[in-house]
């Protein structure tokens, strides 16, 4: 069985926001993408749309 990695922090208001759904990822890498998806809509790049959002992650 492969074990599970810690996640990465990242902005801390989002890692905040986010951590009260961890419980609805069962991984790491699902919740991490949530995070992203946050971090994407509040950031600077001019498309929000998904594709220009993978980028940031």
């Amino acid at each position: 069985m492969v074990k599970p990695r810690p996640a990465r922090q990242t902005v801390k208001f989002v890692d905040e926001y986010c951590e009260t759904y961890r419980n609805l990822f069962p991984e790491v890498r699902t919740f991490e993408y949530f995070k992203y998806l946050h971090l994407g809509m509040i950031s600077d790049i001019k498309r929000k749309s998904l594709p220009a959002r993978a980028f940031l992650g």
